[in-house]
């Protein structure tokens, strides 16, 4: 039979190898004198704690001086790099300090309250100089409730589990500043809604999609109101003149509207058959009306392909390579000077015409009279003038699809398709009224024109017709110069 005595001693040497071996650290403390050191602050009048040891950073390292450790374990000198526990305890202002303080007050903060167990995640470092992101847990011992004279405290290593979140923190505060500050408009948004809607529709049976959005063009404007935005980028803000996301996003049917209409059918007879990445160029408008050509790209990000939940969008102004394509063109068909159909479009619809019609074609051709006399006596730039006039007279005179064009120097030429000599008088009488106005408007050199017409049966060569238009405006050209007392023809 065993004695209490050495019930006892057996019990305390139990106690020594559970706490010596344990997978985790153990410090066992002393915090009688921060006891005392708290119930000095309340005999002083502290109420807050927390403001009082932020009034002056030295009480908290006289609180913290306050704790004399009595013990710790194995896995304690493993975990600080510590030969023996003498090292350890006479290092402790190596352990504890920089950015350790910024935790303990909480600590402090449960014993204050009068709780006997506390937690807080804090920072402790190694004899050799490693930073240990710890969790600290401490309970003051049953039967030193009074006197804090026997705590014990855990520290549990987590540097790896914090290091990880670090990374992943640093991840989306890279992705997130990759994304607010691109040059691009970056759009994420939730396309599930949309995925439904299809699915439903292909469950009722409709295999023809295309068809079923001509029939059904609501259904387009639907899904265009399921999509959800989820976030936008900066650049988004600034080319669709948004002063803040919410505007944005409270305006969504200001810039998704009338061509987008048709852009979004193509966009869901894409996903339809299974496209989740596409590009294509569509019209949109900022919050200004002001619209905006764009190269629109679009996918389903990895793993959401199930769902359509998470799609990236991004959204490229090209609305000034538009115009420029669109003056390239203007170019390639219209005269500058005049702003008339240049010879080559001349030409083009020439060939058009002998092929297609329709019949009859008239045939005006054009010359501007004394402009040789204007560029000898007055300048080329007057001369241009009088080119300008030109311009405004049969730009106004002719719609299509008839098409008036600059073919020369001072020569002009105007295609009626489908247009009869009666047609043909009409044409040259609404010029010659015209002109005249023009005249009335303008001062300096009187505007004059020679015009000749000619008609196209169906089933003649329309070459022959301009070789007779042209026979009979040289014809007025003539009359004009004798008319006017000149004795040979000027241009």
């Amino acid at each position: 039979m065993t004695s209490p005595a050495n019930a006892s001693v057996s019990s305390a040497a139990d106690f020594e190898h559970t706490f010596d071996l344990a997978p985790v650290s153990l410090w066992l403390e002393d915090y009688s004198a921060l006891k005392a050191l708290f119930d000095r602050w309340r005999a002083e009048g502290v109420a807050d704690l927390r403001a009082h040891l932020a009034g002056d950073p030295a009480r908290l390292a006289e609180s913290t001086a306050a704790i004399r450790v009595l013990q710790v374990n194995q896995r304690t000198l493993d975990l600080f790099a510590a030969p023996d526990q003498a090292a350890l305890l006479g290092s402790l202002d190596r352990v504890f300090r920089d950015d350790m303080y910024d935790g303990v007050g909480e600590e402090w903060m449960a014993l204050w309250e009068g709780r006997t167990v506390f937690s807080n995640q804090t920072v402790n470092y190694a004899l050799d100089g490693r930073r240990l992101d710890v969790i600290v847990r401490g309970r003051v011992l049953p039967g030193h409730e009074a006197r804090w004279d026997r705590v014990l405290v855990s520290v549990e290593d987590v540097t790896a589990q914090q290091a990880a979140l670090r990374r992943v923190t640093d991840s989306e505060q890279y992705a997130r500043g990759l994304f607010e500050q691109s040059p691009v408009s970056l759009w994420v948004e939730d396309f599930s809604a949309v995925r439904q809607l299809l699915d439903e529709v292909r469950r009722n049976g409709i295999a023809d999609f295309q068809t079923f959005l001509k029939v059904h063009p609501s259904f387009i404007t639907r899904c265009m109101q399921e999509i959800r935005v989820i976030d936008v980028n900066r650049q988004t803000l600034e080319m669709f003149g948004a002063p803040s996301k919410e505007r944005l996003l409270g305006g969504l049917r200001e810039v998704f509207r009338d061509e987008m209409h048709d852009s979004f059918a193509e966009q869901l007879v894409d996903l339809w058959s299974g496209r989740t990445v596409q590009q294509r160029e569509v019209v949109n408008y900022a919050l200004t009306g002001d619209r905006i050509h764009i190269h629109m790209q679009f996918s389903v990000l990895p793993g959401h392909e199930a769902r359509w939940d998470l799609v990236l969008v991004s959204l490229v102004d090209i609305t000034a390579r538009k115009k420029a394509e669109a003056y390239l063109e203007y170019l390639g068909k219209h005269d500058v000077l005049t702003q008339l159909r240049n010879r080559a479009y001349y030409a083009e619809e020439i060939n058009r015409l002998m092929r297609k019609g329709p019949w009859p074609v008239a045939v005006l051709a054009i010359d501007l009279n004394g402009l040789k006399a204007v560029n000898d006596e007055q300048g080329h730039a007057a001369g241009d003038a009088m080119l300008r006039r030109v311009g405004e007279v049969l730009g106004k005179a002719v719609d299509a699809p008839a098409c008036a064009a600059r073919v020369g120097g001072d020569e002009f030429a105007i295609l009626l398709p489908g247009t009869d000599e009666r047609g043909a008088q009409a044409m040259r009488e609404r010029i010659e009224s015209l002109l005249e106005l023009n005249n009335q408007f303008y001062t300096g050199a009187t505007l004059s024109l020679a015009i000749g017409i000619a008609v196209c049966p169906a089933g003649s060569p329309l070459e022959a017709a301009l070789q007779r238009a042209d026979e009979a405006m040289y014809g007025e050209k003539l009359r004009h110069y004798r008319e006017s007392g000149r004795h040979r023809r000027i241009r």
